[in-house]
């Protein structure tokens, strides 16, 4: 099993997305941070579980509908490296 690694990019997206939704509606902003983060947790378990990434050797995790998480399998951890709006341009 290999342990979860959240880049400083991917954890500035992911404060700067619940940052924005809590300004109109805290309590959807903790449901929708609670969501993406526990959208990883299959990772350990199972790193092929989601499609393969845009940008070669990444896959995508499809979290809220509206979010994409971005990451790595490395050979001792999986690198979460971003969180982004489905409708931003990535990569």
């Amino acid at each position: 099993m290999l342990p979860i690694v959240w880049t400083e990019a991917a954890r500035a997206d992911l404060l700067g997305i619940v940052s924005y939704v809590a300004e109109r509606n805290p309590a959807a902003a903790m449901r929708l941070g609670r969501a993406i983060e526990e959208s990883t947790w299959p990772l350990p378990e199972h790193p092929h579980l989601f499609r393969p990434g845009r940008v070669p050797g990444t896959r995508e995790i499809v979290a809220d509908s509206n979010y994409i998480v971005v990451y790595r399998i490395g050979l001792r951890h999986i690198e979460i490296l971003r969180v982004l709006h489905a409708r931003q341009e990535y990569p």
